[in-house]
């Protein structure tokens, strides 16, 4: 691939995540301006969570039957709409509606996704995934030190009206460089990929990977999402400048893991995700002393994050070499656990924040994390006693499903 073939599509990732969650670092500005009261201030990051959600079942699977170019073009047209809505917002209503129509539409993320699969030869696709995937981090903890710098010079709207200007530009840059997309399934139906998305849930392999998305991010979504909180209050009263700053060490972390595609290529997908999840349950112990030491909060930010980007990328890089001729479904419903989970941290710890303190969200997301790593122990030992029980020795067993080497 050439390099503009993986930088591009980075940059529409980046993007259109970054709809989703700008607004964590300045949910209290958002709050004030459209009179939302603390306890509820989550559901602004979980509005365009549902809207990923629905995006995810009813417009990812359409990727396996239109050009997937074209459509990634379209859908980014569709996030600058929903971002203007917001930075236009009258009201909280209109805020709700505006984030709900771009996170819908994000699920470009998705669509992006599985076209660098379809266009990479196998010995290059997890290096490439690892890379667009680089490009999600960045709009997601990019967006963050960003946002709170345009909103501490012009406000939290700014923020909205940028990234719509972006998705629009892109939506158009798409059309013009990117290569075409293999040619697309003309004899399925959208009921029938619609099924099929479906089926996937009830697959060992595909469920392993679903439910350590789901505990992963939602342990993310809980940092992520009620951070901003403590440290704009007592003892540290940080800047939204200030707070965005942390975006950047997770990015370092997040940046980190880059080579995980690598790994994943080289057929350790399984080991580097045992690993990176018990580094995610590590980094709360650094999270929790938030209250009393900002250079701990910071190394935990990059345990998270590094632990995060490594188990995405291995899960992305397993699901499209377990379901190669239908990988805009299979990303897209192993996305619906993502969506599922990162709304769940969103919506509870800011909740949680109001009833307990610092304290709640750092339970959470240990406990989350915990669940995590015992799905993927789970999903080992389901594996390895699959492949003991094959019995014939030339079945093929999906690539997920062999140990890995010692």
């Amino acid at each position: 691939m050439h390099v503009r073939t993986r930088l591009l599509p980075a940059a529409v990732c980046g993007v259109a995540v970054a709809g989703v969650y700008a607004g964590q670092p300045v949910l209290g500005p958002m709050g004030r301006d459209l009179r939302v009261p603390v306890d509820a201030l989550g559901w602004f990051v979980a509005a365009g969570q549902l809207g990923y959600l629905a995006g995810l079942v009813l417009l990812v699977p359409l990727g396996d039957l239109l050009d997937r170019r074209r459509l990634i073009a379209a859908h980014l047209a569709l996030v600058a709409a929903g971002t203007a809505l917001t930075a236009a917002a009258p009201a909280a209503w209109a805020a709700f509606a505006g984030l709900a129509v771009a996170g819908l539409f994000a699920v470009v993320v998705q669509t992006t996704v599985a076209y660098t699969a379809s266009i990479s030869p196998p010995a290059e696709r997890g290096r490439n995934l690892g890379i667009v995937t680089s490009g999600v981090v960045i709009g997601i903890l990019g967006a963050r030190f960003i946002a709170g710098v345009l909103s501490d010079l012009w406000g939290w709207r700014s923020i909205y009206l940028v990234l719509a200007v972006l998705a629009a530009v892109l939506a158009v840059l798409v059309l013009k460089v990117l290569p075409a997309d293999a040619r697309p399934d003309a004899t399925a139906r959208y009921g029938q990929v619609l099924r099929s998305f479906g089926g996937l849930f009830v697959q060992p392999v595909f469920l392993s990977r679903g439910l350590i998305a789901f505990f992963l991010f939602a342990s993310f979504g809980t940092l992520w999402s009620g951070m901003a909180l403590p440290l704009a209050d007592a003892p540290w009263h940080l800047s939204r400048t200030q707070i965005g700053l942390f975006g950047l060490a997770g990015l370092a972390g997040a940046l980190g893991a880059a080579r995980s595609g690598r790994w994943g290529d080289a057929g350790h997908a399984r080991r580097v995700t045992g690993i990176a999840l018990v580094l995610l349950l590590a980094s709360w112990a650094a999270i929790g002393q938030l209250p009393r030491s900002l250079a701990l909060l910071a190394l935990g930010v990059i345990l998270l994050d590094f632990a995060v980007q490594a188990v995405h990328v291995s899960n992305q890089h397993a699901l499209t070499s377990a379901y190669p001729d239908r990988t805009s479904t299979a990303i897209g419903a192993y996305m619906v656990f993502y969506s599922l989970g990162s709304a769940l941290g969103a919506a509870a710890t800011t909740a949680l924040f109001d009833a307990a303190g610092w304290t709640g969200p750092t339970v959470l997301g240990a406990a989350l994390a915990l669940c995590a790593l015992i799905a993927w122990a789970f999903g080992v030992r389901r594996a390895k006693d699959a492949t003991r029980r094959s019995p014939d020795p030339g079945t093929k067993v999906p690539q997920e499903c062999v140990p890995s080497a010692p």
